[in-house]
Formats: C-alpha cells, sequence, structure tokens
C-alpha cells in the first residue's frame, strides 16, 4: 500500500523546479499561476536566485508546497495513493495533493501562513533546536524545567526515534540545550530558523491563519491525510480545518503519524518534494518499508 508524503520547510535549494517548468506544459502553467497568485515573480527566485532570497520565509514555503504538489502531479501519473502526510508546511501539500483544497487555495492559505509566521518572528523572536540521541520523556522533562518566569521552550518535531526539535525563546533554547548536553544528548544543535516554530510564540500566527482558513472551501479528500496535530487520518473536512489552524502551536507528530501509516497497511513510501529528509526519517522509524522520491 503507498503513501504519499510532502517535505516542510528547509528542504529548498536553487534552481527548484526549473526542470519540471521547461519539460511540463502544466508544471509551466502552474508556475505562472503561482506568480500571478502571489504577485511576484516566485518562479525567479525558485528557478535562478540566491540562496539568500530563497531563504526569506515569504518565499521558502510557497517555494517548497509549489515544488512539492507540482511535483506529484507531473510524476506520479495521476496515481490516487491509499493515504498522505506532510511534515508541518508539507501538510498543505498533502491537502492539496489529496483533493481536500484547490491549488490555488492551497497557495494562497501557506502565503498566508508565511506571512503571518515571519510577524510572529518578528515580534516574539525565537528559535529552534535539534536534539540527538535522547529519549523523548527526558527532552520533555527538561523542556518543562527550563519553562518558567517567562522562558518558553516545548517539543516541537517529533522527528524520528532520537531525533527530537525544540522550540522556543532564544534564552530557554540555550538553557534547554545546556541540560540536555549534561543529561547525556549527542548533540543539540541551535537550527538556522527564522523563529520559533510549532510552539505558543506563534500564538498571533495562529490567530491569522485561523482566519484565513475559515473563509476556505475544504472538501472531503480522495484519501485519508493524516495529520501532524494528532498523526491521525482524517477526512472530514472540519476535522481537518481544526487541526491545520491547531497545527502552528502543536508540535508535529511525525514518528506517530509514519507508524499509524504503517499500522494502516503503508509499505511504500514516496516522498514528493525537494530534499530527502523525509525518506530518512522513515527509515529510521521502520526499516522494513521501502521509502523513496520521485524524478523528473
Amino acid at each position: 500500500m503507498k503513501a504519499y508524503v510532502f517535505p516542510g520547510q528547509g528542504s529548498q535549494f536553487v534552481g527548484m523546479g526549473k526542470d519540471l517548468y521547461d519539460k511540463y506544459p502544466l508544471a509551466k502553467d502552474l508556475f505562472d499561476q503561482a506568480d500571478d497568485i502571489l504577485g511576484f515573480k516566485i518562479t525567479d527566485v525558485m528557478f535562478a536566485g540566491t540562496d539568500e532570497q530563497l531563504k526569506a520565509t515569504k518565499v521558502t514555503q510557497p517555494a517548497v508546497f509549489l515544488h512539492s504538489v507540482i511535483s506529484a502531479m507531473c510524476l506520479c501519473d495521476g496515481e490516487k495513493p491509499a493515504m498522505t502526510a506532510g511534515h508541518s508546511l508539507g501538510e498543505f501539500s498533502a491537502l492539496v495533493y489529496s483533493k481536500a483544497l484547490s491549488f490555488e487555495d492551497g497557495l494562497r492559505l501557506v502565503a498566508a501562513r508565511a506571512n503571518a509566521m515571519q510577524k510572529a518572528c518578528d515580534a516574539n523572536p525565537g528559535t529552534m533546536a535539534a536534539i540527538i540521541a535522547l529519549p523523548d520523556e527526558k527532552i520533555e522533562e527538561i523542556c518543562k524545567k527550563v519553562s518558567v518566569n517567562g522562558n518558553i521552550v516545548v517539543p516541537a518535531n517529533y522527528n524520528c526515534p532520537g531525533q527530537l526539535v525544540i522550540s522556543g525563546n532564544l534564552d530557554a533554547v540555550g538553557m534547554a540545550c545546556d541540560e540536555l548536553k549534561t543529561a547525556g544528548a549527542k548533540r543539540a544543535l541551535v537550527l538556522k530558523v527564522g523563529g520559533a516554530f510549532h510552539s505558543p510564540l506563534m500564538q498571533q500566527a495562529k490567530d491569522e491563519l485561523q482566519a484565513a482558513i475559515e473563509k476556505t472551501h475544504f472538501t472531503v479528500p480522495e484519501c485519508p491525510v493524516y495529520q501532524n496535530v494528532d498523526a491521525q487520518p482524517h477526512t472530514d473536512p472540519k476535522e481537518i480545518e481544526a487541526n491545520l489552524i491547531a497545527q502552528l502551536t502543536s508540535p508535529v507528530r511525525w514518528t506517530s503519524s509514519v507508524q499509524n501509516m504503517i499500522a494502516a497497511g503503508a509499505d511504500e513510501f514516496v516522498e514528493c518534494g525537494p530534499g530527502k529528509a523525509l525518506r530518512g526519517m522513515i527509515g529510521r522509524i521502520n526499516r522494513n518499508v521501502n521509502a523513496h522520491g520521485i524524478e523528473a
């Protein structure tokens, strides 16, 4: 049974999508639509911009979404997977490919999400850190211990066994990293991100995105979408909306999502979009499943 999975922010690269644009009329049409919808030529940045330009949140999120969705539409021959999921931003790609959202509405929501998150980052500076080789329970315990006197640090991405990303304000993440290394973490690496994603510091962005989501039309998807908030399959549009709103301030439960998809029968995972991060995580979650990408 096949599952399609879609990556999140951080998988972008200069040149992404240019091969699709040149080869597939559908890709050219969708990329041209995206330029019109966004009000700027995102294709110029994606195809021939600089790393710095591509790293801007208002560009990165739509760029990864576009590459992911257009790759799947052009390279998967219209195949309907048994289930889909996306990591953080990738959840929007999963919803579009499963037809819970139109391409246009998905792109507009991603653009709204990116802008809302950037404003929240400016208002409440924060960061994230990857913690390697420490049990989840220990990380949760230390985050709770550090989160006092105005400090906020929480588990943000449960990526795979032995890899959990924490998120919070700058001082709290720094203190947590020190404590986690003392507790035996192999590494506590502060990430090059613009803010404290999937933490309470994103509340402002959540409120803003909620307004946009509530104005958007969702339909019953063609297959279940395993959502980040609870790692469960969803087909009810109202549940999908509520989970999408909650996602910005809640952890990404990727390990549980993959485990639940495997329990439901998935034995092949196809990563649609830039990079190889998800198939690496899936391989560490379960070595017995086939995880691979799609090629142009």
